[in-house]
């Protein structure tokens, strides 16, 4: 698997764009929003299910501002840093970045016209919100602790939308999930998966405290399905 890393330029400076390609050479492309954790294995191991599916998968670095190449171990001293870290990111930079290396991936000679977002924790609040400002093809969010606040955006998502919560999740209560459920039940564009067994981070191997194994492999699956009905690699 061929993997690079590119550089996206906005007015303030440049970051880095981490670049996987499919065995193909060539794909859909996939911007995958990183956690707080940053770019770090549990990432990059995603980032390679995704190019084994057939994917150009790009992973901008987003603290870059703050932190850059910020990769943090998944302890509980790990935890404590990233979220200081994160503490000091702008939203609002976050989410203009993650528009400017999606325009990016899509403009690489290997993608192949359509695109998609997935984010984790941070990055599934940052891609939701990102789905509701640009186009994109398919929309996937994993338990973003930003969306309950904001499903007033979900009008604004136009592509087909996948949200992912656990059920029994402390930090994004089972009633504020319910909210987003009963948002996403008018809009025929929107499917809600929850985890009703599983807690935050449910697919994170990397994080002994939040890994829920049987939930992750079913969750995944439900992810490659979505994907293969909404961004086809053909």
């Amino acid at each position: 698997m061929e993997a690079r890393t590119e550089k996206v330029t906005v007015a303030d400076g440049s970051f880095d764009l981490h670049l996987w390609l499919p065995a193909s050479g060539r794909g859909p492309a996939v911007l995958l929003v990183q956690e707080i954790f940053g770019v770090g294995p549990y990432i990059r191991k995603v980032a390679e299910d995704l190019a084994a599916l057939g994917y150009v998968v790009g992973a901008p670095d987003l603290f870059w501002r703050i932190e850059p190449g910020w990769e943090a171990e998944h302890t509980e001293a790990g935890t404590l840093a990233s979220m200081e870290v994160a503490s000091r990111l702008d939203f609002t930079h976050a989410v203009s970045d993650a528009a400017m290396a999606l325009a990016h991936l899509r403009a690489l000679p290997e993608a192949t016209g359509r695109s998609g977002v997935l984010g984790f924790c941070l990055g599934g609040s940052i891609a939701y919100v990102l789905a509701a400002s640009v186009e994109t093809d398919a929309l996937l969010s994993f338990y973003g602790s930003g969306v309950p606040d904001a499903v007033g955006l979900m009008e604004k998502i136009s592509c087909p939308a996948l949200l992912v919560f656990g059920g029994n999740d402390p930090y994004i209560p089972r009633d504020q999930v319910a909210k987003v459920e009963g948002a996403a039940s008018v809009r025929p564009n929107v499917e809600m998966y929850v985890a009703e067994e599983a807690g935050h981070a449910f697919h994170n191997h990397e994080a002994a405290q939040f890994h829920h194994p049987e939930a992750a492999r079913a969750v995944w699956a439900h992810t490659a399905a979505f994907l293969a009905r909404h961004l086809p690699v053909t």
